[in-house]
């Protein structure tokens, strides 16, 4: 069982700009005063030089241009309605928005079957119905290896979905609840922590209650890694958590990350990192401050084999 993929899943935005409807639920989004074409041409340039990192570093990217229609103005951060899996399966998630329902496409589906050994499609929009979400890896940190997953909940993220998922998979739920500063909860998990091979970046100040901190710090330290704390302003002020190990051709392993992530780091903790993997730094800024989701958010792991 891997813990990491070299293979990644981006979505090129078609009409990305401020959302109204995610608002409510992510603080961390910032209105932009440019025009909706300013914008998108602003957000297309940021992705495609941080796909054009990712490539120089031998990194396979699987590209697929957003749709003009109908408008979707998250559709660059497809980790929350996908995920795919080492045995072949891929499962798409409720999510709590109209305009974020509207990102799952079928011909995104047939795309990853054409060029992979897809098992099984299981399509989880249904409990939308219900007012339930489970917005992938944003509201689920994997760790593959001890087969754990992690989730604080969320409007996004549903404990009774999350612990259905867990069950249907056969891992270990995690549960805990995460805050900002100001009291509000933490929106996706993949905000708060990520996972790697064998180190965890995460905030524990964002877990308020000491039975769950705990349960939280044990859990990781029983799998092996070493933890890597981060503070609460590197979480709210640059998305310092939100990053994510990944493999290149060579079997080379990165912490991806944002420019405004890394450049918050103290000596210290990049020294931490830099003795489990190299960093690549991406700079994203716009999408950060208007998309309120950062360098993780942009990546669906592709954990199913290529077809040959």
């Amino acid at each position: 069982m891997n813990q990491c993929t070299s293979n990644l899943l981006m979505i090129r935005p078609a009409s990305f700009q401020y959302n109204l409807q995610t608002a409510e639920s992510n603080d961390y989004q910032t209105k932009t005063l440019l025009s909706k074409e300013e914008a998108v041409a602003k957000a297309q340039a940021e992705f495609d030089a941080m796909v054009e990192i990712l490539e120089q570093n031998e990194i396979s990217v699987w590209v697929v241009e957003d749709t003009d229609e109908p408008e979707k103005p998250d559709a660059v951060f497809p980790n929350n309605w996908i995920s795919m899996h080492q045995n072949g399966d891929i499962y798409m998630f409720p999510m709590k928005t109209p305009n974020r329902s509207a990102e799952r496409r079928a011909d995104i589906i047939s795309f990853i079957q054409d060029n992979f050994e897809v098992n099984e499609v299981f399509d989880w929009s249904h409990f939308e119905k219900d007012a339930l979400a489970l917005e992938g890896t944003g509201s689920m940190v994997f760790d593959h290896v001890n087969r754990k997953i992690y989730a604080c909940i969320s409007t996004r993220t549903s404990e009774k979905l999350f612990n259905k998922f867990c069950k249907e998979l056969e891992y270990e739920p995690i549960v805990f609840n995460a805050f900002k500063r100001n009291g509000a909860a933490q929106y996706h998990t993949n905000v708060v922590m990520c996972i790697g091979e064998d180190f965890a970046v995460v905030c524990l100040d964002a877990i308020t209650n000491k039975a769950e901190k705990t349960e939280v710090k044990n859990s990781l330290l029983e799998g092996g890694f070493e933890i890597i704390e981060i503070t609460q302003e590197q979480l709210e002020e640059h998305y310092a958590g939100n990053m994510l190990q990944v493999y290149n051709e060579k079997r080379l392993s990165y912490l991806v990350m944002s420019e405004r992530a890394f450049k918050c780091l103290t000596t210290h903790q990049i020294n931490q990192i830099e003795a489990h993997t190299e960093i690549i730094a991406v700079p994203i800024y716009f999408i950060e401050e208007v998309g309120g989701g950062s360098a993780r958010c942009m990546m669906a792991e592709i954990f199913i084999e290529e077809n040959v």
